[in-house]
């Protein structure tokens, strides 16, 4: 049996395929575009691949992410709240807090001992501190977006950004720059900027250790780097880290499955 969660996100669609011990399978990833129906298509059949099955092998789909309604193969939805905190409940028990950083949005999750959401918040009025600023300072120093990370921990003199608006990073990072100051630098200034509205987040629905970093923003070393001091403590980083939500997803669909399958089989036991 294999289920698969799809989390079609604003920025990048990703899949992930259970098997029935819930072991992950395949994965698939790809940035979402204008087309959401094809890409969370095109993500299955990449994951499904990789597990060594057909599509029409997959016994139950779960959408999650802001396109989870336009998921065609999806047999249910669930928030990708829910998602994230079913996915770092999975890869790392102990966690009680979710920082979820992704292409739009930033969001604080604190979960129960057993994975069930307690609280949350999030700053979805506008892209400030998200990956979305990153890829803007990256555009900016016209370098791309996986250089930043590293380059930001090369960081000699510690600078102050004081601007996270998306829309105004291009002009504060061109000040910077004309005042002789260095692109590591700023760059350090820009992820330090970020942890500090993410530990805000954090405060708000109640930091309880241990923090699990979720999305594709955690891959980025100067954020997680820039989390950790801001915090004071070493945080919980996955190289699975994107593929969180669908990890959530999937396994709600391994649940939703199991249940349906019991279901049935009682019905067949009744005289």
């Amino acid at each position: 049996m294999h289920t698969a969660g799809i989390d079609v996100g604003s920025t990048q669609t990703k899949c992930v395929v259970l098997d029935e011990n819930g072991h992950i399978r395949g994965r698939g990833l790809r940035m979402t575009g204008a087309d959401v129906v094809k890409a969370g298509r095109e993500v299955l059949e990449q994951a499904c691949a990789g597990a060594g099955i057909e599509p029409h092998e997959v016994l139950y789909t779960v959408g999650t992410g802001y396109g989870r309604f336009r998921v065609a193969a999806g047999d249910d939805q669930v928030t990708e709240i829910g998602c994230h905190a079913r996915g770092a409940a999975c890869l790392f028990p102990d966690t009680r807090t979710i920082l979820d950083i992704g292409g739009q949005d930033t969001k604080a999750i604190r979960i129960s001992e057993r994975g069930e959401v307690v609280d949350f918040c999030m700053n979805d009025k506008c892209a400030a501190g998200t990956g979305r600023f990153l890829a803007a300072s990256a555009e900016v120093m016209g370098l791309d977006v996986s250089e930043i990370g590293p380059l930001s921990l090369r960081s000699t003199e510690r600078l102050k950004i004081t601007n996270v608006c998306t829309v105004f990073v291009e002009s504060e990072i061109l000040n910077q720059l004309s005042r002789g100051r260095r692109r590591e630098d700023i760059l350090a200034g820009v992820h330090r900027a970020i942890a500090g509205r993410s530990a805000s987040l954090i405060r708000r629905v109640g930091d309880e250790p241990a923090l699990t970093f979720t999305g594709g923003v955690a891959r980025n070393p100067g954020m997680v780097a820039a989390v950790e001091e801001r915090l004071g403590r070493r945080i919980n980083v996955s190289a699975d880290s994107q593929y969180i939500g669908a990890l959530g997803a999937a396994i709600f669909a391994m649940e939703r499955a199991l249940a349906g399958a019991r279901r049935r089989e009682a019905q067949g036991a009744r005289p």
